[in-house]
């Protein structure tokens, strides 16, 4: 029924497609009638009607010519439509990715994500493309047949009534067995592009601790898994066209005795059951292959499943109606009593409080697993808190709008992002105003001007995929400059120096320290050395800040902060 409101909005194509298809049938139904008639007329050696057998023969011809044309026709638009569908649906799938909120990321495989929007609405798209066609030829064809069969002899036609039901009967049954395994051939076909995902943006970890037999062992594993699923899928599936072309081919057998010993009896002649079995075998075939697609139908229902499933995750919360547009902010922040988990009743955050003056740095250290990273996904609302007041110039964030909210920020993640595009353009993401000598100023404030012009292009270079054609240290250096490109009075570090070398990070910290002037600015750092200028440093461990104050009052309180530096400098 959801497949049903897509074609809706393609309702003049799907229109002229049934029309071509009915016109399409009805010229086939005629082509047994004018044979039956052809086979009547010739009689008796020496005694043949010259003139109808051409007539009918040409009439013949007619119809076969209008059924092609008109099926071609039919396959076009059927054609037009589903791809037309299928460009709306994947764009509504993207977009509706872009709405969900981040802990969806974090709880789902990339490599599912992509089968889905990529396998699951192809498989949609063949559907829509062919087994529509195949369905709705399928019911003008047995319906029309049926007719005929009944005009010819309703003797005859009583066949049918007991072979029919059979089919259904097994058709139906069939289904219901099919539908799970091909939910589970999707499902398994989506881990196993997960796990493809994952392995090959690790390939370089692979190689160097040399497990690439370890790997190819539980790929098999999986592979296996969705090779399994697959094959109960289909071997389930395929037994229904089988069985029906058995009690088909059944039927054709007592249509030949019955009507043979009702022509001894002199009720029927030759042409009609010609007719006759022409007819029947136009009413089986499609029921046959009918049969035959509804591995595929049931195949696309649960790539639909999937699909919907995934448009119908809840979108990130909406902004309440009165909520305040934050713009030109002056960067005090503030934490009153926050608290946080993730998982219910197990708390990652116990009651934070923090000050953030316009202009200062906070710096926030602590072991892998204190909080940090989550202090700054609430300060950007990817996750809200569970109790407690985040204020920015005074305003709650929970009554500010998202979007105007994140505009306040610029980001710099230990993660870096670039997409395919040219150097420049990459810098400039986020600021749309900025001009080439901007670019071009903050790239120098990073020390990677002289990288970017030694290149062929200068800083018209394009970037390959996730900037794979240059180090990492380069690529978090162009994120660094992207972000001090940005106008926004409030800036994130998450360990923003992480992939750059000693001697390099010397070099960016006098440009950072200048940069960030005038910013509110966060920093998350392993690296204590990189934060001895921060008007701030908070000191987290299991969520809660054990120590705050300078570099120099923290170190003369010989506490946990102390024995870090310490024991970094000693290294």
């Amino acid at each position: 029924m959801r497949l049903l409101t897509y074609i809706r909005r393609h309702l003049g194509t799907a229109v002229l497609a049934v029309i071509a298809t009915v016109a399409a049938n009805t010229a086939a139904l005629y082509i047994p009638y004018f044979s039956g008639r052809a086979i009547d007329a010739i009689g008796e050696i020496g005694n043949v009607d010259f003139e109808a057998v051409l007539r009918l023969c040409a009439m013949m011809l007619i119809c076969i010519f209008a059924n092609s044309i008109l099926a071609y026709v039919t396959q076009l638009l059927l054609i037009r439509m589903s791809s037309r569908i299928t460009a709306e649906m994947r764009r509504e799938v993207f977009d509706h990715l872009l709405e969900l909120p981040v802990y969806f990321f974090d709880s789902h495989p990339v490599g599912d994500i992509i089968s889905r929007i990529s396998y699951d609405i192809d498989t949609i798209n063949a559907s829509l493309s062919s087994d529509l066609v195949t369905i709705a030829t399928s019911v003008i064809t047995v319906i029309g047949s049926f007719i005929m069969m009944l005009r010819i002899s309703g003797r005859l036609s009583l066949i049918f009534v007991v072979t029919t039901p059979l089919i259904f009967f097994i058709t139906r049954h069939r289904a219901r067995v099919v539908r799970p395994l091909f939910s589970k051939r999707s499902a398994k076909l989506g881990e196993l592009n997960g796990f493809v995902e994952e392995m090959l943006s690790g390939q370089k970890t692979i190689k160097a601790y040399g497990n690439e037999e370890t790997i190819i062992s539980r790929f098999d594993e999986k592979n296996l898994e969705a090779v399994d699923t697959y094959y109960e899928a289909d071997y389930q599936g395929s037994i229904v066209g089988p069985t029906v072309m058995f009690i088909n081919n059944l039927s054709l057998a007592l249509i030949a005795g019955f009507g043979g010993a009702l022509y001894l009896l002199q009720q029927i002649s030759i042409g009609s059951i010609s007719a006759f079995i022409l007819y029947s075998k136009r009413f089986s075939g499609p029921i046959s292959g009918a049969a035959e697609v509804l591995a595929e139908i049931q195949s696309a229902f649960s790539a639909a499943r999937r699909v919907f499933a995934l448009l119908d995750e809840p979108a990130e919360k909406k902004d309440d109606d009165d909520a305040v547009v934050l713009d030109h902010v002056s960067g005090n922040v503030e934490f009153e009593n926050v608290r946080f988990s993730y998982v219910p009743d197990k708390e990652i955050i116990h009651g934070l409080n923090l000050k953030a003056e316009e202009g200062k740095m906070i710096a926030i250290v602590g072991p892998t697993g204190a909080g940090k990273t989550t202090i700054i996904n609430m300060l950007m609302r990817f996750y809200d808190p569970d109790s407690g007041v985040i204020r920015i110039d005074g305003h709650d964030i929970l009554h500010c709008t998202r979007d105007s909210l994140r505009k306040q920020f610029s980001m710099v993640l230990q993660d870096t992002w670039l997409f395919q595009g040219t150097i420049r353009e990459n810098v400039a993401y986020g600021s749309d105003h900025a001009t080439a000598e901007d670019v071009e100023r903050v790239c120098r404030a990073v020390e990677i001007h002289d990288f970017i012009v030694s290149l062929k292009d200068g800083y018209d270079t394009v970037l390959s995929d996730d900037g794979v054609n240059i180090s990492k240290g380069q690529k978090q250096l162009l994120t660094i400059a992207r972000a001090m490109l940005n106008e926004s009075k409030m800036l994130i570090l998450d360990e923003a120096t992480s992939n750059v070398d000693s001697s390099t990070e010397q070099k960016i910290q006098k440009a950072m320290m200048e940069l960030c002037r005038g910013k509110t600015t966060f920093v998350i750092a392993h690296r204590l050395s990189t934060i001895k200028e921060a008007d701030m440093i908070l000191v987290l461990q299991h969520g809660t800040v054990i120590e705050r104050g300078t570099h120099e009052e923290l170190l003369n309180q010989k506490g946990f902060y102390a024995s870090l530096f310490n024991a970094q400098w000693q290294s």
